[in-house]
């Protein structure tokens, strides 16, 4: 099954037609464990979780949820929700053991392993090949600061096709390189753990080089119909007036959140408000050479749309505090922002009922995505790659998992979805976040996105409410009035 031969939503069709891909997904770090087995070497984030006060209670992803020892009772699981396809991601350090030589056969002989059981229950496999966690020789090295490691990426990616291309169909090159690079690199929230606005920036071009190359690299390998794809956490943003400080405000973080990527993958530039924006901070024409941008701007297939909340910002008031937020909109005084260039900006509490990660509750906002991205990429397929909620779930004493705010968000949103489509989005796939109770990055063990609840002292699942109730919306198309 490829995006190409699905029905494009029609005004007139069913709410979710058929051939729409329903799936789960997940990351390699959050779930796998296993992460001295099977040849595997430490990546940034084994190295950013063991650093003293980076994650919550000291957590680390070395177990997980065991996904590298369980991935067969994981697809029994996705078999019995009635999926259609799976989102999963390679582990770079696992196939390429350091980042760059040799492909170590064990690692690449796991994910035949998985590909094989998904393919033998008919759930097509949707490959991911940079969920955030660098080899940290290649970080020794410079990591996201330096082209080599954009150059060491293509390579993993031709390795990974040449292995697993006969059967994965569906690649993407690149998760949230927002995340990457602006979390990674400018406040240091997430691994590697820097905080210097500039390297945010070189990060960030080096990673739209890397899916360049990479999607080259991937065509050079894999057969004709297989699809690739960049998978982007694009923001809804809002001005919380209409002052011309606050529209301008939303101008600069679109911008960074946004037309960033957008702007230099699909139209071969970067925008020009945004270099003026941020040219106090890096050499923007030294940083990006000649055939950079034919490279990130070669054709893809799809795109792919992650969302949880929307971005609420105003114009900065005399004394306010330099503000953080967090990879969703969480706000805090005091604290490094991740938004190169954000002076000025204040970063608001949206309305709404909120997750357990503090974070507004609001469907309307995908909807402006998908929308947006209707009117300004015709013809560009879409797939929602992810979107989800945590809350505080917990097994009751009959052993149920009762998760009803969850179920009235993933109601919610797809709604949007199916209103979006029906508004003209080519909207071909819903990927919720996520199948597994997880290791939430920094977050560590205390945050639970999954519709399948984890024990992970015991590693025993149990599907929540959640999960059944994404059954029936898969086994019938339709979603419910409730």
């Amino acid at each position: 099954m490829t995006l190409d031969t699905l029905p494009s939503p029609a005004p007139s069709a069913p709410v979710f037609p058929p051939g729409f891909l329903w799936g789960t997904a997940t990351a390699a770090y959050q779930i796998e464990g296993a992460a001295a087995e099977g040849g595997r070497t430490p990546s940034i984030w084994d190295t950013f979780s063991r650093t003293p006060g980076k994650v919550r209670n000291g957590d680390t992803g070395d177990i997980a949820a065991d996904h590298y020892h369980r991935f067969r009772d994981d697809v029994a699981l996705m078999a019995d929700l009635g999926l259609s396809a799976y989102r999963f991601s390679l582990a770079w350090p696992r196939v390429v053991p350091g980042g760059s030589g040799p492909v170590n056969p064990e690692g690449l002989a796991f994910y035949d392993r998985l590909v094989d059981a998904l393919l033998e229950k008919d759930i097509t496999p949707v490959a991911t090949l940079y969920h955030w966690d660098l080899p940290q020789e290649l970080e020794d090295a410079g990591g996201w600061t330096e082209r080599a490691t954009a150059e060491r990426f293509a390579e993993y990616a031709a390795a990974a096709a040449r292995r697993l291309g006969d059967r994965v169909g569906m690649w993407t090159t690149l998760n949230e390189p927002w995340c990457s690079a602006f979390l990674g690199y400018g406040n240091g929230v997430h691994a590697p753990g820097r905080t210097d606005h500039g390297d945010a920036l070189r990060a960030h071009h080096h990673l739209m080089l890397a899916h360049g190359l990479g999607t080259a690299a991937l065509r050079a390998e894999l057969p004709a119909a297989a699809q690739v794809s960049l998978v982007l956490n694009l923001a809804a943003v809002r001005a919380a007036g209409t002052t011309p400080a606050d529209l301008d405000a939303a101008r600069r973080i679109d911008g960074l959140a946004n037309r960033i990527f957008l702007d230099p993958v699909f139209h071969g530039r970067y925008p020009e408000d945004v270099l003026a924006d941020t040219a106090h901070l890096l050499d923007w024409d030294a940083l990006v050479r000649d055939g950079d941008l034919a490279e990130i701007s070669r054709p893809l297939d799809a795109l792919g749309i992650n969302y949880y909340t929307p971005t609420l910002v105003a114009a900065a008031e005399d004394g306010d505090a330099v503000r953080r937020t967090g990879p969703r909109g969480d706000n805090h005084a005091g604290e490094l922002t991740p938004w190169p260039a954000s002076e000025g900006v204040r970063f608001l509490p949206a309305p709404g009922t909120r997750t357990a990660m503090d974070w507004p509750v609001d469907a309307d906002g995908l909807y402006e995505i998908l929308t947006r991205l209707r009117d300004e990429l015709p013809g560009t397929p879409l797939v929602v790659t992810e979107n989800g909620a945590a809350y505080d779930d917990y097994t009751d004493p009959s052993g149920e998992v009762h998760d009803p705010e969850r179920v009235a968000y993933l109601h919610a949103h797809l709604a949007a979805v199916a209103r979006a489509a029906a508004d003209g989005a080519d909207v071909r796939g819903y990927f919720l976040w996520s199948l597994l109770d997880n290791f939430e990055w920094a977050y560590g063990y205390g945050k639970r996105f999954g519709i399948v609840h984890v024990d992970f002292a015991s590693q025993r699942r149990t599907p929540k409410d959640s999960a059944r109730w994404y059954a029936e919306v898969i086994r019938s198309g339709v979603l419910p009035e409730d």
